[in-house]
Order: structure tokens, then C-alpha cells, then sequence
């Protein structure tokens, strides 16, 4: 059988440094950092040692959707919804120009929209059960946002949700393609979402010790991939939806063309539920499959966008799994993790780092790792350190890694003319 070359054609984002895709590409360029204090929830209750978070700012649902919308859907749901909007019309695509029963969508979230339900709880204990909002529950689970694109759409075709943890976008990303590989749809609408800077969720992971704790006074400072001073990651928030299509597809209607689908690969890493097995075996192993998938050479890729996500574990594991996979090569390819500026976004964090590496190509400018001071011996390559790095490249490869030991490689290029 012979596959379908697939295409990215449209992309969306919502991010802690714009609420759109020109907006999160401008901060990534200027090394922008969209971590700061706390707002969503009153810190006064609990002395958290770590009091930042890279916050979507400036997001006000109805200015998108009609209050009454807004008011049934989870903050994650009304995210996707807006970033998948905006990735349709990057795409050329408006509702009623799709073929419904050949457009799905793939979409994930490693947490879900908890924050609809344990409002809830508060409202039941405290008002009780009369003043329960009855579309808690269904707003509350994870295939909502999937739901909410697909209806938006009406895309009738393939719908899957994903929750692979941190990995979960790139999956998403992945399966989508595949599925259109298969010839099962013309049109995939992939991404992810995670939207729960809540006292749970901050409480929760300052208890594993995963979060930084000597930067509340400077926020911005905190995210700091692969530097020997990092610390934990920052729980970020956000929304990266790309539409993909199958080349013929595409091109019969004479759209825009991104970038090229390259190849995909997931594994596990059968260790821990929260540590990383510590010779990266499960990141190699995604690494090497993802290659294998796309048909490509270690020697064939250009840039990676690293996972990164500024803890001691990740990023030293991170670069030892890189060097197995590249041999001596590693120390030419650059790295960079884009989280540096925006966070970890959880389930989002693939998608908006398949963005970030797509328009990197497209501009011919690696994101840069900001917050690079000082060197860490186990972390030797080069991570494009402070500054975007005007640097033309054909093919990428982009990591990301989650608890449960879950891990997904993507790679992406350049689209060239050739006959499909």
C-alpha cells in the first residue's frame, strides 16, 4: 500500500508569551519569558515554596465565544477551542468548507479540565447539591476538548484523545498523521491542551520536589534548561492545535504548505512513575524508532527541540539519550528547549514545540534556551544559549517525555516540490 504523504498547513497557539501563533512566535525570538507570580489562585492559604507559573494572560473566553458557551466549557476546552480557530483559518479552512466525514481530530491532555470538578466539590460541600452546575462532569473529562473542536466543525471523521502525560501533543501529532498515512481521512486537526494552575496542582508537584524554589522574586529567571543552577520545572499552561492534510489534499485546494510530516515513534520506559530511567534507554529507543519511521539518518537532521524541562533528572538524561542516538555528531546539532520562556504546558507542550521548530524552518531561526549561565558538565551540547541564532535548516527532531514513563519523538521537514 502506498502511504499518503502528510502536510501541516495550519497552526494555532495559545502561550504564557501570546495568544496567538505571530504573538508566540515574536516572544520565542526575543527570548521573551512569560513566567510569573501566581494569580489564579490566592496563595495566602497555603505557603507553597514555589509561588510562579507561566500563566496565559490577557484570555478572556467571551471575547471569543458567547458568554453562555463559555460558562459550560472548562478553561482547557474554551483554550483548544480558540487555538483551533485560529489554526482553521491560518489553514484556509472555514466551517462548512470541509468534507466532515473525511476531517477528524486527535487531540490529548495530560491532566483534563479538573478544575471544572473540583470547583465543583467546593460549591457542593459549601451551597450544596442544588447549586452543582450540571455540565461539571461531561466539562470535566478529557475527550471534551476533542469534542468541542470536532463540533465546532463538524469533523465527523476519526476522534481520538490522547493522555500520555507530557508526551501527549507529539502523540496526538503522530497518530493524526498516521491516520491520514492510512488514507482513513484527508484532514487531521491534532494538538493538546492542559489549563490547571490550581492549589492541587502547584501543592502537588512542590510535594515531588519537581518545582523551583529560590526564584519567586524573579520569575522569569526560573525556567533554565540544561544550566547547572536549574532547579524543577514551571507548570505552565496553554493550547497548540496544527491542521494537517494529506499532500494531495492540500494541494487540490492550493493551500499554504508548512512544513512535511518526517516520522513518529512512542515507547515506554517500564521504570518508575515519576523518575526517568536513568540511562535515557526509553528516549533513545523513541528517538531511534522515530527515525527509522521517517526513513532518515541521525546525520539528516538539523535541530532538536528538546523536552528540557529544567530539571536536574530530565535534562542531564535528556542530552546523554541525544548523544547515544548521535555519536560525536550531537556536540554539531543544536538543541534548544523552548520551555526556557514558556513553561511546561504538560499535554500542550508538543504541539507548541512542533510550532515552534516548523517556524524555525520557515524564518531560518533556531528559538534560543534562555536562562543559560552556567555550565553543567553532564549537559555539554550546544542549546543555542540567550539568543535566537539565525540558522537555515531542513529537518528537526522534537523530544518530549512524561510521567509513567512515556515517551514520543516527532520529526518534521521541510516540504519540498517533488511528485507525491
Amino acid at each position: 500500500m502506498v502511504e499518503n504523504r502528510v502536510v501541516v498547513t495550519g497552526m494555532g497557539a495559545l502561550t504564557p508569551i501570546g495568544l496567538s501563533v505571530p504573538e508566540y512566535w515574536h516572544g520565542l525570538v526575543e527570548g521573551i519569558s512569560g513566567i510569573g507570580r501566581i494569580t489564579q489562585f490566592p496563595q495566602d492559604k497555603f505557603d507553597f515554596p514555589c509561588k510562579i507559573a507561566g500563566e496565559v494572560k490577557g484570555f478572556e473566553p467571551e471575547d471569543f465565544m458567547p458568554r453562555k458557551e463559555a460558562r459550560r466549557l472548562g478553561r482547557s476546552s474554551q483554550m483548544s477551542l480558540v487555538a483551533a480557530r485560529e489554526a482553521m483559518e491560518d489553514a484556509g479552512m472555514k466551517n462548512g468548507q470541509i468534507d466532515p466525514e473525511r476531517t477528524g481530530v486527535c487531540f490529548g491532555t495530560a491532566i483534563g479540565a479538573l478544575e471544572r470538578i473540583t470547583d465543583d466539590i467546593e460549591v457542593l460541600y459549601s451551597r450544596g447539591f442544588s447549586r452543582v452546575n450540571p455540565f461539571t462532569l461531561p466539562s470535566g473529562l478529557p475527550n471534551m476538548p476533542a469534542f468541542v473542536i470536532a463540533r465546532d466543525y463538524q469533523a465527523l471523521g476519526p476522534n481520538l484523545t490522547i493522555a500520555t502525560a507530557c508526551a501527549t501533543s507529539t502523540q496526538t501529532i503522530g497518530e493524526g498523521a498516521q491516520i491520514i498515512r492510512r488514507g482513513l481521512a484527508d484532514v487531521m486537526i491534532v494538538g493538546g491542551v492542559d489549563a490547571v494552575i490550581k492549589d492541587y496542582t502547584i501543592g502537588g508537584f512542590a510535594a515531588m520536589r519537581a518545582l523551583p524554589v529560590n526564584f519567586n522574586q524573579e520569575p522569569e529567571k526560573a525556567s533554565r534548561p540544561f544550566d547547572a543552577k536549574r532547579e524543577g520545572f514551571i507548570l505552565s499552561e496553554g493550547a497548540g492545535v496544527l491542521v494537517l492534510e494529506s499532500l494531495a489534499h492540500a494541494r487540490a485546494r492550493g493551500a499554504t504548505i508548512y512544513a512535511e510530516y518526517g516520522g513518529h515513534a512512542s515507547s515506554a520506559d517500564g521504570f518508575h512513575i515519576a523518575a526517568l530511567e536513568p540511562n535515557g534507554q526509553g528516549a533513545v529507543r523513541a528517538m531511534k524508532w522515530a527515525l527509522r519511521d521517517s526513513g532518515m539518518l541521525p546525520d539528516e537532521i538539523d535541530y532538536i527541540n528538546a523536552h528540557g524541562t529544567s530539571t536536574l533528572a530530565n535534562d542531564a538524561t535528556e542530552s546523554k539519550a541525544i548523544k547515544q542516538v548521535f555519536g560525536e555528531r550531537a556536540y554539531q546539532v543544536p538543541v534548544s528547549s523552548t520551555k526556557s520562556m514558556i513553561g511546561h504546558t504538560l499535554g500542550a507542550a508538543g504541539a507548541l514545540e512542533a510550532i515552534a521548530g516548523i517556524l524555525g524552518m520557515v524564518h531560518s531561526c533556531l528559538p534560543p534556551t534562555i536562562n543559560y549561565e552556567f555550565k553543567d558538565p553532564e549537559c555539554d551540547l550546544d542549546y543555542v544559549p540567550n539568543k535566537a541564532r539565525r540558522f537555515e535548516f531542513d529537518t528537526f527532531l522534537s523530544n518530549s517525555f512524561g510521567l509513567g514513563g512515556q515517551n514520543a519523538c516527532l520529526i518534521m521537514k521541510k516540504y519540498d516540490l517533488s511528485p507525491e
